[in-house]
């Protein structure tokens, strides 16, 4: 009888170092596999915005453009023709003006690894203005400051910290957690170099009213005050906000909106890996930002942090655009916004213990707060939770709102209405054992997206 092939070692399988012999493809396969089982199951996630489903039809599509780097203009020529109409579908999506018919080019914009890398790019471009307007007129140009909220998502403390700008703050208060046009017009001035309103807050999945600010904004430049640009942080609501609330004024069709990022891996529907930026004109896009190479082969203009990336999610977008269309997106998000205000309602309606701070009608998010006199904290009901499957973050509210604590649930596409009547049930359980058992000790968390 022939003998088996020996099994490797699961007590020696490589942790720190490069093992000094490999194993079989099958062995190796089976090691990585059953480790990542013990990740909690993606579709469970409630906690993230980032996309976990994708057509069957996408994945192929994905895997087979795992080998390209997507930088490789040159070399990758159909690569780049669809990520130059991506960044133009998207900038038509947001109104921006002086797009040419069946052009892609005559948008100014690119793809990007995710929000994050989006944000850099688009506070440079203020930075690089507002330092250009300033040298110009003579002014001292030393100070830049960025007026943001205590809401936003920490990848703009990023920026601020990494490229030597002041963020000042504007705070939220328990019951409020957005900024307004009144804190706005009392914090800007002749160093800023711009204003971030958020469509879609990753504390509760909010609006903040963009054209209020940008109303505030003109104002202050119509006096003779600061003529301070507006920058939108669209990275979850980008994909939501231009289908289900069509007339809502946020983006290019505010004068006083110059810039704009978007996540294609949150409500665009696509795997991780893929954001967008981009500017209301050439004018708003220094040129010195972007640098020029040809090592590649040809003349190829770039303006990223990330010079090498796959072409996956550029195809795996691409195919979302073609597949969806404007009907298919409004189709999801409808249902995910009608979903969230069911789930919103019913535990209004049947788990009064909770308060429903935010109630899915803006982004298919739920913020959940606790009755004063629970027996419990939201980070027993997200530990209990756990034991049902489902991930549900637990954190306490931004700077001077932090005495209110919260659950959130995010719903997105594969996310099905039978999958939220089994959360709702299963939370409605947890609920029932906490009021009988109280508390289990679990300890606070702070938000991190």
């Amino acid at each position: 009888m022939p003998s088996l092939d020996p099994r490797p070692d699961l007590s020696v399988v490589a942790a720190t170092s490069l093992p000094a012999q490999g194993m079989s493809a099958r062995d190796a396969a089976m090691i990585v596999h059953d480790e990542l089982m013990l990740d909690g199951n993606a579709r469970m996630n409630l906690a993230t915005f980032v996309t976990t489903w994708m057509e069957p039809e996408a994945e192929l599509l994905m895997a087979e453009a795992f080998p390209k780097n997507s930088i490789d203009k040159d070399e990758y020529p159909s690569t780049s023709q669809i990520e130059a109409r991506l960044v133009c579908m998207v900038a038509d999506l947001f109104h921006a003006p002086g797009l040419e018919p069946d052009d892609p080019a005559s948008a100014t914009g690119v793809s990007t690894i995710g929000s994050s890398e989006a944000v850099m790019l688009s506070g440079l471009a203020m930075k690089w203005r507002w330092r250009a307007a300033r040298k110009a007129a003579g002014e001292d140009a030393a100070r830049p400051v960025l007026v943001l909220g205590s809401n936003v998502q920490v990848v703009w403390e990023k920026f601020c910290r990494y490229f030597d700008v002041e963020a000042r703050y504007l705070p939220v208060q328990p019951g409020r957690y957005v900024i307004t046009p009144d804190q706005v017009r009392a914090a800007v001035d002749e160093n800023t170099i711009g204003v971030v309103a958020i469509l879609g807050t990753t504390f509760t999945g909010e609006y903040e009213d963009v054209a209020g600010i940008a109303a505030v904004l003109d104002e202050l430049a119509a006096a003779g005050g600061p003529d301070v640009p507006l920058h939108v942080d669209a990275a979850s609501g980008g994909f939501v906000a231009p289908f289900l609330d069509p007339d809502l004024a946020w983006d290019f069709r505010l004068e006083r909106v110059r810039s704009i990022n978007v996540s294609g891996h949150k409500y665009g529907l696509t795997y991780p890996g893929i954001g967008f930026a981009v500017w209301r004109s050439p004018e708003d896009l220094p040129s010195e930002l972007i640098f020029h190479v040809n090592y590649l082969g040809g003349d190829m203009p770039t303006f990223t942090l990330n010079f090498s990336r796959p072409g996956s999610q550029i195809a795996g977008q691409y195919y979302n655009f073609l597949r969806l269309g404007g009907a298919g997106y409004t189709r999801i998000m409808t249902e995910l916004r009608e979903e969230a205000t069911w789930l919103a309602g019913r535990i209004a309606a049947e788990m009064p213990v909770f308060t429903v701070i935010a109630d899915g009608s803006a982004l298919p998010v739920l913020a959940l707060g606790l009755a004063s006199d629970a027996n419990f904290t939201v980070f027993d009901v997200s530990h209990e939770l756990r034991s049902f499957g489902w991930q549900v973050p637990a954190y306490t509210m931004p700077a001077d709102a932090e005495q209110v604590a919260v659950l959130r649930i995010v719903l997105r596409h594969g996310f099905s209405a039978d999958l939220t009547r089994h959360f709702a049930a299963d939370l409605a359980e947890v609920v029932v054992k906490l009021q009988e058992h109280g508390s289990v000790g679990s300890s606070a968390q702070h938000f991190a997206h």
